[in-house]
């Protein structure tokens, strides 16, 4: 069951096409011609055969002919008999090439490809292209060359283009996969595959829309831990939203919350179809993850200085050389040559002095990446200096980008660099930017390996005192909640908020504010005012008992009169935040369709519309999240020292935003939040206003995820963490698999003997690759869970001081079959814990956690020779049968 459950489609060994018959050319769908053609160009390395649906037999004589694939090329009208065909063949998968079919027929066929079992990629879709098996199963033009680099694309246009560009400017394909609006695989399935295919090293992705949040978020950080993934997304919609009931859904727009999406689930978002092609020409080259310095070495003032300002504006840092490498290149360079921040080698550089430059730079620590940009000199052979950076690129690990300028007399030297895989642009700006592109993959990777669980280690919140205020506000069919009720739901996660007491007539509020102490402020509390201060429902520094007094009855006869509808429950009261030096900062909430909700960060205050600062990010939250949400705000330049106020206390900020993403977590009525001002200073932070907008809890789906329906991420399931005891004394650890379980796991399978590693892995490799410990250690919990066992060790080392480490001496696994009822499991523990019992533990734990997500049966394949884990399997009350697929293994199963 190592095979992906895509492989009939994009892997297959036998596919049988239905396009009508060449020698009838006439009655072909246009689809049809294209698709003859583009299969008959080359020689598919497996069976290939044709088929007509109106030729004379039976469904037996059919059915004799099996095949992995169907590729269906037919009018509309024969769709669906064709693919009731397929189906009797016994097809692992249909692609049906077409355009213009409707989303009734659409959904007929999913029907049909569902009962027969078969995957379904279209209708309306381009088809694929597989190079390395010489399939060429598309409309899309003539088969790629092949390459590492994998396109998926919901534009078939889009995807035509892609293909002609990359024809001029060498760029091979792993695959390329062209998705229509309404197939049944989608594009999660697609990029699930890709993330395990091990021809593919890089992924581009141009993007429409999506229809699940939750699958398509774990796709897609499933395949961009395991490798560079670039996304367009096309379609952006306007910021603001005339129905938003606070300030932070009106001012963010489903576009921010989409790239915020994409930077937590590792990938990298470009804004151009001419971005992507740059991108493109990175990837295709094997750059891989780096730091954000980049050196420029060019041999004009003028395009470096564009060079360098491009760098500034993106937000990337200019690598310059450390003194000893300035020291050793500079005698080797003409006179006026500058290395300060530039490696400017003047009108005079030959081919020699660019070789020199790019080694001396590639060595460096201080640079991530090297430019080198090229204008056309009177004297120097533009391909010669070409030519030299093709030898430097060969001894080079960093990322070599060139540019080189003008156009008739460099055309030469830029088909040297495409033949040495040096990605090369027309202008500084587009290279630096194709750097950039590279530079925030790195970035992201670290918010990627980020799993907090939904409750931090602060003190427990009271979160059924929280939903007991929620379930009587929805109880009243209101949607709004007053301040008073805003600010206790913060208090119940620990949130320090001004103390605040409503008054329902002017004496009351006289009594209050001086019971509280002056200054204090008055707000007009009613569920039908969004902002207070557009009816002037806000009074600030009353400092005796008569203005509190007069100010009551002036604020409630002052918003009747201008917005007469409202209700007025009466005025709130509480005490002036005292922080004269304190900074205004807005902590929001939005819900977005259909990433859910999104926590929101920047200034706060009455110009907070005006001044749009907006950074946001994803629940669950953890420290370092929080850190990295904050610094993406532009208010972060205010929070240190600045202008003669002390910086403020970052820990305190940062513990309100993993408050807020508690709340978040656990509380899935939340809509939207405004928690504006909070006002923060060196001494801590205090919610001086709230408003909170609720709404039923969305439609949770079965299974244990379903507290968290809501989230795009799932939570770091804490909860299934247990100690268990060993034979003989001592105790380990059985929990959920966690991103920097990677060097442990990687230490396990190497420890196994080979007849261990053989037993699980079916292969003789001493370790596990990249790709596969990325794809072990990061995964989605919602489909698949792995425990580990952990053990702690202590150990004394030669000066007498006792460490303690970790290990991981066993691992269960489950992932959810395509069926969503069934999963298969796999399991390996420590030969030197075999025996113990731990195997028997870490079934039990992965059984539980596959019966509470509600699933109904677990399987897995053991080889017939491995008699230890049939044993265990038999002690578990495990059925055992015959694999009909292969004689080598055992099929194991049980009911859950």
């Amino acid at each position: 069951m190592d095979k992906h459950y895509l492989t009939p489609l994009f892997s297959p060994e036998s596919v049988v096409v239905f396009a009508g018959r060449q020698d009838d050319e006439a009655a072909l769908a246009p689809h049809a011609k294209i698709l003859h053609e583009a299969l008959r160009a080359q020689r598919f390395s497996g069976r290939l055969v044709f088929l007509d649906i109106h030729t004379t037999g039976t469904l037996a004589d059919l059915a004799q002919t099996r095949a992995d694939l169907a590729i269906i090329a037919l009018p509309p009208e024969d769709v669906a008999a064709a693919l009731e065909v397929a189906g009797r063949m016994a097809c692992g998968a249909a692609l049906v090439i077409s355009s213009g079919i409707g989303p009734e027929l659409a959904v007929e066929l999913k029907k049909i490809a569902q009962r027969e079992g078969m995957h379904l990629l279209g209708p309306n879709c381009l088809g694929i292209q597989r190079p390395a098996l010489q399939l060429n199963a598309s409309a899309a033009g003539p088969l790629a060359r092949t390459g590492s680099l994998a396109l998926v694309s919901q534009s078939g246009a889009l995807t035509a283009s892609i293909l002609d560009w990359a024809r001029n400017n060498a760029v091979g394909f792993s695959s390329v996969v062209s998705l229509g609006p309404n197939t049944a695989v989608d594009i999660a399935q697609v990029l699930d595959f890709l993330a395990n295919d091990p021809q593919t090293h890089s992924i581009v992705v141009y993007l429409e829309g999506i229809s699940s949040a939750r699958t398509f978020m774990s796709a897609l950080r499933s395949a961009a831990n395991a490798k560079p993934v670039v996304v367009l997304k096309a379609g952006r919609k306007p910021a603001g939203n005339e129905a938003a009931q606070t300030h932070s859904g009106t001012i963010v727009g489903s576009d921010d919350v989409f790239d915020a999406a994409l930077r937590r689930a590792g990938a990298v978002r470009v804004r151009s179809f001419v971005a992507l092609f740059s991108a493109a020409k990175c990837l295709a080259s094997r750059y891989r993850p780096v730091g954000r310095r980049l050196a420029i070495v060019t041999n004009g003032g003028g395009p470096g200085v564009l060079a360098a300002d491009w760098v500034n504006e993106i937000f990337l840092d200019l690598g310059k050389l450390s003194h000893e490498s300035m020291q050793a290149l500079k005698p080797q360079l003409p006179a006026l040559a500058s290395l300060a921040d530039l490696i400017d080698l003047s009108e005079d550089a030959s081919a020699e002095h660019y070789r020199l430059a790019v080694e001396a730079a590639s060595r460096d620590r201080q640079v991530d990446g090297v430019l080198a940009i090229h204008s056309p000199k009177s004297g120097v052979d533009p391909a010669e200096v070409a030519r030299a950076l093709a030898d430097v690129k060969r001894q080079m690990t960093k990322p070599l980008l060139s540019c080189w300028m003008g156009d008739a007399t460099v055309v030469p030297a830029r088909g040297i660099l495409l033949e040495a895989q040096i990605p090369s642009f027309r202008t500084p700006e587009a290279a630096v930017g194709a750097f950039g592109n590279i530079a925030s993959f790195h970035q992201n990777q670290q918010l990627l390996q980020q799993t907090p669980p939904p409750l931090s280690a602060l003190a427990k919140p009271d979160i059924e005192g929280a939903r007991l205020v929620i379930e009587s506000v929805l109880a009243e069919r209101r949607k709004v909640l007053t301040e008073m009720e805003s600010k206790t739901l913060l208090a119940a996660f620990h949130i320090p908020v001004t103390k605040t007491i409503l008054a329902r007539s002017a004496h009351e509020a006289m009594m209050i504010a001086t019971q509280l102490g002056f200054p204090v402020a008055l707000k007009i509390d009613s569920p039908d005012i969004s902002h207070k201060s557009d009816v002037q429902g806000v009074a600030l520094n009353i400092m005796d008992g008569a203005s509190a007094r007069d100010t009551y009855t002036n604020m409630v006869e002052r918003v009747a009169r201008l917005q007469p509808g409202a209700r007025i429950n009466g005025v709130t009261v509480q005490n002036m935040a005292r922080a004269r030096r304190g900074r205004e900062v807005c902590i929001g909430l939005v819900t977005d369709d259909p990433f859910g909700p999104v926590i929101t960060f920047g200034a706060g205050g009455t110009m907070i519309e005006l001044i749009n600062d907006r950074a946001m990010e994803l629940p669950p939250l953890n420290q370092f999240l929080a850190r990295r949400l904050i610094e993406r705000s532009r208010v972060a330049e205010t929070l240190g020292e600045w202008r003669g106020a002390s910086a403020v206390n970052m820990e305190v900020l940062e513990q309100v935003l993993l408050r807020v993403s508690e709340m978040v977590c656990e509380l899935p009525q939340l809509r939207e939040m405004d928690i504006n001002p909070i006002i923060v200073d060196e001494s801590g932070a205090v919610a001086v206003d709230a408003r909170i907008v609720i709404d039923h809890a969305p439609q949770a789906a079965s299974g244990s995820s379903s507290q968290y329906g809501h989230l795009a991420i799932l939570p770091y399931p804490a909860r299934f963490e247990q100690v268990w005891p060993l034979p003989g004394g001592g105790e380990y650890t059985v929990r959920p698999i966690r991103p920097d379980d990677a060097q442990m796991l990687q230490a396990l399978v190497q420890s196994l003997s080979p007849e261990s590693r053989y037993f699980r892995f079916v292969s003789s490799m001493a370790q596990l690759p990249p790709m596969m410990l990325a794809r072990f250690t990061l995964i989605d919990y919602d489909r698949e869970m792995a425990l580990v066992a952990v053990l702690k060790e202590r150990k004394a080392d030669p000066d007498g001081e006792i460490t303690e480490t970790e290990r991981i001496v066993g691992v269960s696994r489950y992932i959810t079959n395509p069926d969503h009822t069934s999963c298969e499991f796999a399991l390996v523990v420590a030969d030197d814990f075999a025996g113990k019992g731990l195997g028997s533990r870490l079934m039990h734990s992965i059984m539980d956690v596959a019966r509470e997500k509600g699933l109904a049966e677990i399987e897995g394949l053991v080889l017939a020779n491995n008699p230890h884990m049939l044993k265990l399997m038999r002690a578990l009350g495990f059925s055992i049968k015959s694999f009909p697929d292969d004689p080598e293994f055992k099929m194991v199963s049980h009911t859950l």
